[in-house]
């Protein structure tokens, strides 16, 4: 038999438009002699629908949705998707995080998902009760064949370990008992990118498929919500855990898998650099946030530095270069290489530019504010006005011409304060907010290995905020390689300051770089949202108090 599996694009809510695109998939997977068609998880509503979850009136949307899908389906031919159910007798978490198979306009099967995740940016336990145990449940069969059928996290127990109960040995042992013939295991998923997170699952679900002795199918959802990225990537393994059908990566895609199939295609699986991925998760998330947010352009602050040139990259290959717009702003404190290189990459990416000196408009800061400020010496809140200036023209640009404006900080800047609240954190999204200062550099390079965009001044010059003379960063941080390596071990892997200074870092530095860590929550906070491409992002996955002095 053949079998499609659909990773597709949802938007979260807009049953029409997920109902409308899925029919479209499960036509063209149908012309394509699939008996057997594929969703991912929550495909109707979109996954993470978070409190949405809590209106009555979107569960019964949802239903309507749900049924109305059904209707709608091709009669002759099995179609597995995932959609959430109401729990019978109500109660606070009334809901279950289900998948349903159809048949004929009938729903011939369902399994609800056991383990819900609580860590990271999952909250799944807020909203769902977990279902029963695959034990009690028949396989699902289609086409004579018999398939286990799990939702995400039920296959994720053995890396996670925090679960008491393991629905992969439980469909082991169900195997055993009944001397079932298992096609396969079903595996419908909302699985969010990270870097390097590719390697994990294909180790995970090799384990199944050794475990089992059975393929793996796994059918993943793609595209941008909010913070998060779905990467795609759907897979099914054979019973030696070897890829044998790969969907792309970061794109809608129709994977079509004959069972009698098993040899390794290896023009499908090569994996992609980390660079590679991380760009491609980037972009993809500018994409789709602004255009699910009903924005079609940007407005971007190029300061001729390279993490305003990464966003401009970004931006360009995201939406085209029609739609994105640069805006120089020098102060008497920019260099004119820094003026050049962001007109250069202006021409070099092919968006519009324009040009502000705010030279005269911090002049009648400093003004207003000398009499208050007679007697003091210059200090931050002169650079702080600077910024501020700044941010105020994008705003306005980003009024005026209804520009998305987008924020260009780095992660290593956002975590240590390295940057102004109304200021350059001004904006609607924070494209490289989860992004290490190090990880940039890479970035330009790898946006720049076909031919120069980002111009390769910009690269090799000191990093400089440029709000008074002769500033570098370094006159205030460590070199990004030594401040990157600590905030990796601090904020990825919750090491303290003792753990840090025991693989060989100056002590004093890592006191002051987990102080700047700590006293900065509140700018995170009021930050806007990023993309999230690391374990562990400035997000709603990183709940810190703003309040607080635990100095480890």
């Amino acid at each position: 038999m053949k079998i499609g599996l659909v990773q597709y694009n949802p938007i979260i809510g807009d049953f029409n438009y997920n109902c409308t695109k899925m029919l479209k998939w499960a036509d063209k997977a149908h012309q394509c002699g699939c008996s057997l068609i594929i969703f991912p998880e929550l495909a109707i509503s979109g996954y993470p629908p978070q409190d949405l979850l809590e209106r009555d009136i979107f569960l019964r949307d949802h239903e309507m949705a749900v049924k109305e899908f059904i209707n709608q389906l091709p009669v002759d031919v099995d179609v597995l998707f995932g959609a959430f159910e109401i729990r019978e007798g109500g109660g606070a978490k009334h809901l279950f995080n289900s998948a349903f198979a159809v048949r004929n306009g009938k729903i011939v099967y369902k399994v609800r998902k056991q383990l819900l995740p609580t860590y990271d940016v999952f909250d799944e336990s807020r909203y769902f009760t977990s279902g029963g145990t695959i034990e009690k449940q028949p396989f699902f069969i289609s086409c004579g064949k018999s398939f286990g059928v799990t939702i995400c996290e039920d296959v994720w127990n053995e890396e996670i370990d925090e679960y008491s109960v393991n629905p992969v040995e439980q469909i082991q042992d169900k195997v055993s008992k009944e001397n079932i013939n298992l096609a396969g295991v079903i595996n419908i998923s909302a699985s969010p990118f990270q870097r390097s997170k590719e390697e994990l699952r294909k180790s995970l679900f090799k384990g199944v498929c050794k475990k089992l002795n059975t393929p793996f199918i796994y059918c993943n959802q793609v595209g941008g919500q909010d913070s998060l990225i779905f990467d795609g990537g759907s897979t099914v393994f054979n019973s030696s855990g070897m890829p044998i059908c790969c969907g792309k990566k970061f794109v809608e895609d129709l994977i079509v898998y004959d069972t009698e199939q098993n040899e390794v295609a290896e023009q499908n699986i090569e994996s992609q650099s980390v660079e590679e991925s991380v760009y491609e998760a980037l972009v993809l998330g500018v994409k789709d946030y602004v255009s699910k947010c009903g924005f079609s352009s940007v407005v971007i602050g190029l300061s001729g530095g390279i993490d305003s040139a990464l966003t401009a990259a970004v931006a360009v290959d995201a939406l085209g270069a029609d739609k994105v717009l640069g805006v120089a702003m020098p102060s008497q404190y920019s260099s004119d290489d820094s003026l050049i290189d962001a007109k250069n990459l202006a021409i070099n990416l092919g968006c519009s530019f324009e040009v502000i000196p705010i030279k005269d408009l911090y002049g009648s800061f400093e003004s207003s504010l000398s009499q208050v400020f007679a007697g003091c010496d210059e200090d931050v809140t002169e650079q702080n006005l600077q910024a501020r200036i700044r941010g105020n023209l994008l705003m306005a640009f980003s009024n005026k011409f209804n520009r998305l404006l987008l924020t260009t900080g780095n992660k290593s800047e956002m975590a240590v304060g390295y940057c102004t609240l109304y200021g350059d954190m001004n904006g609607g999204l924070a494209v490289i907010s989860d992004v290490p200062k190090q990880l940039v550099y890479s970035l330009a390079e790898y946006v720049n290995k076909k031919s120069e965009r980002i111009p390769r001044n910009t690269i090799i010059k000191p990093p400089s905020a440029e709000l008074k003379p002769d500033q570098c960063d370094q006159d205030d941080l460590p070199d990004y390689d030594t401040l990157d390596a600590i905030l990796e071990l601090h904020l990825e892997q919750g090491l303290g300051i003792d753990e840090i200074e025991a693989k060989g870092f100056d002590l004093k530095i890592v006191e002051d770089m987990v102080r700047r860590v700590r006293i900065n929550e509140y700018k995170r906070k009021q930050a806007p949202m990023g993309i999230k491409v690391t374990s562990k992002a400035f997000g709603y996955g990183r709940r810190f108090p703003n309040v607080q002095n635990y100095k480890k």
